[in-house]
């Protein structure tokens, strides 16, 4: 039994227990070579007495000794040492994080609110990243594995561990239900995990922020993660910003291959959401926020939005409906004004921009963040037909098509006579004389045109 005053390897004394999993203990120790403080933690017994586990664990050690991030805990030393009572003590040394735990602000909080909430997932999403490229999957993200410094800084700790358990640790007489209130389906099913294993933790960790109690809760841990299986959480408050709301839906997809496809990605949305970043015309605003909310749309594949959408029509049937209706009806006016205007253009992917200007009436400059959009939000939807593709056609037409409506008076010879009359209608004479000017001097009617031949194609 460890006690205090313990001396680790002639090093690293013991000081204080600071926490209990199902590992093993925590303790607050000296390093007395060094003279710094540090965190041990002591495996349990019962874990020191496989040695296929000892192998993994140390391996692990190394890899995590090697990254450097300040949302990971920094690991110093490993090793192993006999105890005075006869029994043995398998220990990981890391950097002493000056913190408290995320899951005893949301209990001293009740939830908490957005703003802290993206701040908190922000730099988790971060910190995961940078393990995953290293080649960790944490595997045991929940609050009590985030420690808040004084400063706002997350720190992500206790790396590694729950490798050793998987999915026994759910029956196991060592098992920690807090493990499975943020197990993610495919762990809690036995099969392969990856660094969307974390990901969809961290959306459970989330929805915890926000509600103050995790999406899934039930009588014993093996209920709960059956749930994590078949279930969909519960509603989100009212108050909560549809982005965020879209941020949780996709980390918390069933299908891995529907949630955030990295750390970074899910890091970007939680910053974007927190500063209110809105998709860039009103034609993409209903389809990005159910997909993948603001800022990610780029950062996620087209599977993943395809089958998250999946999930959003089921939730939201009748609004993606009449989203559909409307997006069908504008781009049926479309092609009728392009085919008034440019005769002969049959092409489909010629009339599909022209309508994100007509939707946004945000000027000419949104108008490529328009037909990205719409170019995206099609191979994310299998029941509706693919343009052929964004061709050098698709330009040409949606510029001739938005210039009219935005510039009435055009300088061709033909527009001036169309408008002079409403504009002056006592000089009636005036128009008709003024077709042979333009004909008498070529220049003067090839000059106004130029500047027109770059916008129209």
């Amino acid at each position: 039994m460890l006690s205090s005053e313990v001396v680790l390897s002639g090093r690293y004394r013991l000081d204080e227990r600071v926490a209990t999993g199902g590992m093993g203990d925590v303790w607050r120790a000296s390093d007395l070579i060094l003279g710094r403080q540090v965190a041990v933690k002591v495996l349990l017994p019962a874990l020191v007495s496989d040695p296929d586990f000892i192998a993994r664990f140390r391996a692990e050690a190394r890899i995590m000794a090697a990254l450097r991030h300040p949302g990971i805990v920094q690991v110093f030393d490993c090793g192993a040492d006999d105890l005075p009572d006869g029994g043995r003590a398998d220990y990981l040394v890391m950097e002493f994080v000056d913190g408290e735990p995320l899951s005893k602000r949301i209990e001293a909080a009740g939830r908490l609110d957005v703003a802290e909430t993206m701040s908190i997932v922000a730099q988790a999403a971060a910190a995961l990243n940078a393990a995953h490229r290293g080649g960790i999957v944490h595997r045991d993200v929940k609050p009590s594995n985030l420690l808040v410094q004084e400063d706002g800084t997350v720190v992500l700790v206790d790396f590694g561990v729950a490798r050793s358990t998987d999915i026994t640790s759910i029956t196991s007489t060592n098992a920690v239900p807090g493990t499975a209130l943020y197990m993610a389906p495919e762990q809690a099913a036995g099969r392969p995990v990856s660094g969307a294993t974390d990901i969809y933790a961290l959306g459970a960790v989330t929805y915890c922020c926000l509600t103050g109690s995790p999406p899934f809760t039930g009588d014993n841990p093996l209920q709960v993660a059956v749930r994590h299986l078949d279930d969909e959480p519960p509603e989100l408050p009212h108050d909560i910003p549809e982005a965020v709301r879209a941020l949780v839906s996709r980390a918390l997809a069933k299908d891995p291959l529907e949630r955030f496809t990295s750390g970074a990605a899910m890091a970007e949305a939680a910053r974007t959401a927190v500063t209110g970043g809105e998709p860039p015309t009103a034609m993409a605003t209903p389809v990005a926020l159910r997909n993948a909310g603001p800022g990610t749309r780029t950062d996620v594949p087209a599977g993943a939005a395809v089958a998250n959408g999946s999930r959003a029509d089921r939730r939201r049937g009748p609004l993606v409906g009449a989203a559909a209706a409307i997006l069908v009806a504008v781009v049926g006016l479309s092609a009728a004004l392009a085919a008034q205007r440019n005769a002969g253009g049959d092409d489909p992917a010629v009339n599909l921009p022209t309508s994100a200007p007509t939707v946004a009436p945000s000027g000419p400059v949104d108008l490529p963040a328009a037909n990205e959009e719409i170019t995206n939000v099609d191979p994310d939807r299998p029941n509706r037909a693919r343009p052929p593709g964004n061709s050098p056609s698709a330009s040409v037409s949606a510029t001739p098509s938005l210039e009219p409506s935005q510039t009435p008076s055009s300088p061709t010879p033909t527009e001036d006579v169309t408008s002079a009359p409403p504009a002056s209608p006592p000089p009636t004479s005036a128009p008709a004389t003024e077709p042979a000017p333009p004909s008498t001097p070529p220049p003067a009617t090839s000059a106004p045109p130029d500047p027109e031949v770059p916008a129209g194609g």
